[in-house]
């Protein structure tokens, strides 16, 4: 047999992870948010969930990364200023961001994907079709998860995907607040933080379920 294209390894490595092998692989989940320029909501999105799984996996530290790029990045640019005024607002720094431009390769290495808008799940998955089973809006996921049990993050985003046409989610996007008022940053920002804490929650669990580390409330 020849050697495996860099989705097919992928594929491989979560078969291999499903029968109890992830807390063996030297790489760790990368979770990749995606929206137009990165200068808004995705590099907040991808704060706060850093942050977020910062605090509940202390000792558990790389066994996720977090990333964001743009479909027409404002590449080099720093986060946009209320957006930044946001995340300062929900006690974090942008300190060192700059935008990136989302590539086929960025999108294919990524364990899971979250858009911000239906139209950018399109978009992405033009690059990176095989990326479908991974790709979510930031809502979409969140709603999917709830409550929600699995022994890896990567049974997490199968289990997803196979409940993704029962999804109960009142608005699948985030709303664009470029350009916009205050009030429009905050109501982006405030629905991204919901999300994503119920997001960091569920893949905490699984990584930890992954490790053996089970914890009860």
């Amino acid at each position: 047999m020849g050697s495996l294209c860099a989705e097919e390894r992928r594929e491989a490595v979560i078969y291999r992870d499903k029968h109890g092998t992830m807390a063996q692989m030297s790489e760790p989940f990368t979770v990749l948010f995606v929206c137009i320029g990165n200068v808004c909501r995705s590099p907040l999105a991808e704060r706060l969930l850093r942050a977020r799984l910062d605090e509940q996996l202390e000792d558990l530290d790389g066994s996720v990364r977090v990333e964001s790029a743009g479909v027409r990045a404002m590449a080099g640019h720093p986060m946009n200023e209320m957006a930044a005024a946001e995340l300062e607002r929900l006690g974090l720094s942008n300190d060192d961001f700059r935008a990136r431009q989302l590539t086929g390769q960025i999108a294919g290495r990524a364990d899971l994907i979250l858009v911000a808008t239906k139209d950018l799940r399109s978009r992405v998955l033009e690059d990176a079709p095989a990326a479908l089973r991974r790709t979510f809006t930031i809502t979409e996921f969140a709603a999917l998860v709830e409550g929600a049990e699995a022994d890896s993050p990567q049974a997490l985003v199968a289990g997803a995907a196979q409940r993704r046409s029962s999804a109960k989610v009142e608005d699948y996007d985030v709303v664009d607040p470029i350009g916009k008022s205050a009030e429009v940053h905050r109501q982006a920002a405030d629905t991204i933080d919901t999300s994503v804490t119920t997001i960091a929650e569920a893949l905490a669990s699984a990584v930890r379920a992954s490790s053996g580390d089970v914890r009860t409330p």
